[in-house]
């Protein structure tokens, strides 16, 4: 990976400090998906991490909702289909679901029943891991559906909230680090 391509897309996200509350620094990818070339460079260098990583994955499966912004063209670089982990309720058909810890209060993920059969390669793509409950909680839907879960994968990691050790034995990646 060349720090010239990482740079370029470093340089397209973009910090707002005290947003959505006071003290935090909120990571926004906007103008990273607004610009081609930057966006282009994204999913190349992930692609090429992924090759380089796995001979084979049956599935990109995005957590909504950013997550649906880079899964579905990594997927399709990657000739494979894409899988989404949605917040409860808007999944059609029987789902399967996991309740999870917020800061404050609970919320709750689903996939559909049929996303993946037993033993099928998955990697979990979102934009950010934060303090990896969100990141867990899709781990699990993988889990009772018997896939095999290749990696967690994310554009950005905020490093001082230490959400990567929640995934435990799970291999995660993140191409940006912030403390």
């Amino acid at each position: 990976m060349s720090a010239e391509r990482l740079g370029r897309v470093r340089d397209r996200v973009r910090s707002f400090p005290d947003f959505p509350v006071p003290g935090v620094l909120f990571r926004d990818i906007s103008p990273l998906l607004k610009d081609p070339a930057a966006f282009r460079t994204l999913i190349d260098l992930l692609e090429d991490h992924l090759r380089a990583s796995f001979p084979k994955i049956d599935f990109i499966a995005g957590l909504d909702s950013r997550g649906f912004l880079i899964g579905p063209s990594l997927a399709q670089r990657l000739g494979i289909g894409f899988v989404l982990i949605r917040k409860k309720g808007k999944l059609p058909g029987p789902t399967e679901s996991v309740s999870y810890a917020l800061e404050y209060g609970k919320a709750e993920l689903e996939i559909q029943s049929d996303a993946v059969e037993p033993g099928q390669k998955v990697v979990i793509v979102d934009d950010l891991l934060a303090t990896g409950g969100t990141m867990w909680a899709a781990c699990e839907l993988m889990k009772r559906l018997r896939a095999e879960i290749l990696e967690c994968l994310v554009i950005i990691e905020l490093k001082l909230l230490k959400g990567s050790e929640k995934l435990k034995s799970i291999p995660f990646y993140s191409l940006l680090q912030y403390d």
